[in-house]
């Protein structure tokens, strides 16, 4: 066992961040979790050995009090939805992240470990990808602002390795599991449940990564304690050891749970074109209200959306096997058979897929689905 380091867990009420704190316990670490004022910190609470201290990305002081006397910093907080104003986007993803990269260095931290994602090299344009490493360049381009924004917070926190301050980035891809209740697999399971779902993939095989919790946490903890010399200023690709054909796999998932599978098949390019429209829409009426991309809910269908469920996206993780020694040590098999538990546990699908953070709108609502005696009213949305 690794020589045990007190650690500072920021998103520390959210899904992966969660997972982390109770990964750094399991492991005979100490913890600090940041929470944001008003999150709901009642589980974090009543784990034995956590220390939750109250704090944002936008009040230094308040990182600086969190940082002090922590070995290691692992920054899990951002803004991770694909709407919002490029202000939104900057101050979360981008300021908040130097301000906590400067408190942590001044507190006498020695670790920052950056959850990253691989969006930070996604561009506007570009077919499938199989086998991405990590020698794939930053585009000159990005998607979106949380493409960009990630990227360029991404890029501060490797120039900022040194000698007395190692830093890193991890980048898990669509990260699922138990707990999480508005990601994009409970989003998908909510649709497909109301059986308004459609198969977007247009008879294309979608061939992606896909990274369980647990080897979110594995790798990241293991990036908090490799040896300095060794990830430096280095990022590495995230996922589980297998690849994952997309569409199937939401049928699958969704009949552990007798849902019904996606359907009707819609052709990718009315799909894209659907999306696209519903987008510019829904910017353009935020625009007219006055609005811009300040919101807690997107668009029904965003070309983000479109492009993680229709392009495929896969990533080698070489390079996090050799200096980390990652082997994604949950399996996806084993990673659903807990998650039917866990779901089975908390009360149900509807239970597990209920979130205020969904969208009014929804994948559902966007695309023609079939008249039927069980067409619902009830939407999902999507998001990795």
């Amino acid at each position: 066992m690794a020589v045990p380091v007190k650690i500072l867990v920021t998103g520390a009420s959210g899904f992966l961040g969660g997972h982390l704190v109770e990964g750094a316990l399991r492991q005979g670490h100490l913890v600090r979790a940041l929470v944001r004022p008003g999150s709901d910190a009642v589980r974090l609470r009543s784990l034995p050995g956590v220390e939750v201290v109250t704090g944002d990305l936008t009040d230094g002081g308040s990182l600086g009090r969190a940082a002090e006397g922590c070995e290691a910093v692992l920054h899990s907080a951002a803004r991770v939805v694909d709407h919002g104003s490029r202000a939104q986007f900057q101050a979360a993803n981008v300021t908040g992240t130097l301000r906590l990269l400067a408190e942590a260095r001044s507190a006498g931290a020695r670790r920052f470990v950056f959850v990253s994602s691989p969006s930070a090299l996604m561009r506007v344009r570009e077919g499938d990808r199989f086998g991405i490493d990590e020698s794939t360049p930053y585009p000159e381009r990005w998607f979106n602002q949380y493409c960009e924004t990630k990227a360029i917070a991404e890029q501060y926190v490797r120039a900022a390795d040194g000698p007395e301050f190692t830093t890193c980035a991890v980048r898990p891809r669509g990260i699922w599991g138990p707990r999480d209740h508005a990601g994009f697999l409970p989003r998908m399971v909510e649709a497909m449940r109301a059986a308004r779902l459609p198969d977007l993939s247009g008879g294309k095989r979608v061939l992606v990564s896909l990274c369980h919790v647990d080897n979110a946490v594995d790798a990241c903890l293991r990036a908090a304690i490799a040896p300095a010399g060794r990830v430096g200023g280095k990022a590495y690709f995230v996922v589980d050891r297998e690849e994952t054909d997309l569409w199937p796999f939401l049928a699958r998932v969704g009949a552990l749970f007798e849902c019904p599978p996606p359907a009707p098949r819609i052709p990718l390019l009315l799909g894209r074109g659907i999306a696209a429209a519903v987008d510019t829409g829904w910017h353009l009426s935020r625009r007219s209200a006055g609005r811009g991309g300040d919101t807690d809910t997107g668009p029904a269908l965003s070309r983000y959306m479109m492009a993680l469920l229709t392009r495929s996206a896969t990533y080698d993780t070489t390079a996090a096997r050799r200096d980390l020694g990652y082997a994604a040590p949950r399996t996806q098999a084993d990673g659903l058979r807990a998650l039917r538990n866990w779901v089975t546990a908390v009360g149900g699908v509807a239970a597990w897929t209920a979130s205020p953070s969904h969208s009014a709108g929804s994948v559902a609502s966007a695309c023609p689905a079939p008249r039927t005696a069980s067409d619902h009213t009830e939407q999902g949305n999507a998001q990795s």
